[in-house]
Formats: C-alpha cells, sequence, structure tokens
C-alpha cells in the first residue's frame, strides 16, 4: 500500500446551523446524504452550468465540531471560500480555509482507520483520502500501514485510472461538468433539488447534448505538452491534458475523434502519436425511439 501527501490540496470548513442546507441549494452533490466517514465528489457552478472548483467533500464528526469539510484545489480554496460568502447571505454558517492538507492512500487496506478519513467516491482504485496537517503525513502513513511516496507516484495512478485534474485536463469557469465526466465519477445528483447552474446540467443530461469528454489515451513516445492540440490529419480535435509513463488524458470532441477513427485517421498530439485507451467511449448510443 502506498500513501502520498498531495502538496496542489487545500481544505475549507463550513460549518454553522444552517451549513447542510446552504451546501445543498449550491453544489453538484446531495449533501443529505453526506455523514462522517464518507466523501462524495461535487462542484460549485456559474449560473451558466461551468465548473468554478470540483472537490471532495466530507462531514466532520460532531466530536471534532461539527460541519463538513471541502477537500478542493489549494490554488482555488480562497476563490472558492470567497464565493461561498457571497452566497451566504443570512444563512447561519462560517466559512473557512483550514491548515489542512490531503493524505491519500491507495493499494491495499488501511491498518487503522483516522479521523477525517473516507474513500474517494470517483474511483474505487484512488483509494482514501484523509485529512491532515503535512507534519503527520509520516506518522499517519505509518500508521495505516503505508509506504509514504512522492505525490508523483499518486499522479501517475490517477491518470492510468482516467480521472481528470483541473487546470490540467480542463480549464475552470470553462468545462461542464459532462466534460470532465463528472456524470460519470458520482459528481452530479441529477435526482436531488436545485442548485446553481442544475437547469444546464440536467438539459445536458437529459437531451445527451455533452460533444466533449475527457477520454484516456495511450502514447507510443514521450508526452506531450499539456495544452497541446489533438490532431486527427490536419483537424484539431482535443486538446492534450496531463500524462505520465505512457498514459494520459486528453479533452476531445467525441464525434470528431469518432469520424477519424472511422476514417482511419491516427490521432497525434505535439507531432507524437497516440491511440484511445477505450475507443467505444467516444460511441455516442444511438437515442431509443419514444413509444
Amino acid at each position: 500500500m502506498k500513501s502520498a501527501f498531495l502538496p496542489d490540496r487545500g481544505v475549507i470548513k463550513i460549518a454553522g446551523e444552517d451549513a447542510r442546507n446552504f451546501l445543498n441549494g449550491l453544489i453538484t452533490t446531495d449533501v443529505d446524504r453526506l455523514e462522517p466517514g464518507l466523501g462524495r465528489f461535487g462542484a460549485l457552478l456559474t449560473p451558466q452550468g461551468k465548473i468554478i472548483a470540483d472537490f471532495l467533500i466530507t462531514e466532520v464528526p460532531a466530536g471534532h465540531g461539527g460541519g463538513f469539510l471541502i477537500d478542493c484545489p489549494k490554488a482555488l480554496a480562497d476563490t472558492l471560500a470567497t464565493k461561498l460568502k457571497f452566497y451566504k447571505l443570512r444563512a447561519k454558517v462560517t466559512v473557512e480555509s483550514l491548515d489542512l492538507g490531503v493524505l491519500a492512500a491507495w493499494g491495499g487496506q488501511l491498518a487503522a482507520q483516522p479521523d477525517l478519513a473516507f474513500a474517494d467516491p470517483r474511483n474505487a482504485e484512488l483509494g482514501t483520502r484523509i485529512l491532515i496537517p503535512e507534519d503527520l503525513k509520516q506518522k499517519l502513513s505509518d500508521l495505516i500501514g503505508a509506504e509514504l511516496v512522492d505525490a508523483a507516484e499518486y499522479e501517475a495512478h490517477r491518470i492510468a485510472l482516467g480521472v481528470p485534474r483541473g487546470g490540467l485536463d480542463f480549464m475552470y469557469s470553462d468545462a461542464f461538468p459532462h466534460e470532465t465526466n463528472m456524470d460519470r465519477l458520482a459528481g452530479v445528483d441529477f435526482d436531488k433539488g436545485c442548485y446553481v447552474g442544475q437547469e444546464v446540467v440536467s438539459r445536458m443530461q437529459h437531451r445527451g447534448t455533452a460533444r466533449t469528454r475527457s477520454v484516456k489515451v495511450l502514447l507510443d513516445d514521450i508526452s506531450p505538452e499539456v495544452g497541446v492540440s489533438v490532431m486527427a490529419g490536419d483537424k484539431s480535435v482535443g486538446t492534450m491534458g496531463s500524462s505520465a509513463q505512457g498514459k494520459g488524458i486528453a479533452l476531445v470532441r467525441i464525434d470528431r475523434v469518432a469520424d477519424a477513427l472511422d476514417a482511419g485517421q491516427p490521432l497525434t498530439a505535439g507531432g507524437l502519436a497516440l491511440r484511445l485507451a477505450e475507443p467505444d467511449v467516444v460511441r455516442i448510443p444511438a437515442k431509443q425511439p419514444t413509444a
């Protein structure tokens, strides 16, 4: 089993008697389904349905003061906190950044269950998230029976699983949840009540209008740079994201990639060959006729 402290992650706390209802009216995940020891994936969106910040959220046990902790990109922690405060109005909630980070542990069973730990809801193979101060990373790794490794090993693991990371595999405030596969990674609860951007997201879900998707790719050579165009012949069909150890993630127009595959056109990024790890993912299912 391995563990890695993720230096790019920050933690925000939302507390107060209105905290649950406050969050439930803003974010894509159903906060009513949260409880201590359980994590959910979600995002705060613009009114136009684009991702301001995506994050993991868990409920704090009463013994630790209650409330909710959001595990989010560290570079966006202040922005997210400010946005949440903007929506606070008269709600009885507090929003603050904490001096905590994230230890990810994967590849085995924890020898002990620490406080503020939860399974990553996006993919079981991503393992467990533990919210701790950085100076406890070795002690906690020893406690759970994990080998503490560099964060680059976790990044390679994430990429191999095809789980997108904002700022690399998509740009914040420029991508819809469907484009980053949040609908496939348990990041959107379609049966919950309203939240900011909900109408756009629901429309894309019910009409099947998502034409851009994050997909896993296989690389035959060195990794292309992040942000270079994915090409089918002389036409751009997407953008390259993160990559490691011969695997990567690209944000592509699935209809254009499907056409390229049908035409036998190879895909490249920065002049380097790449292949889809799962070619069928770009096929849009035919709509079933209604009775």
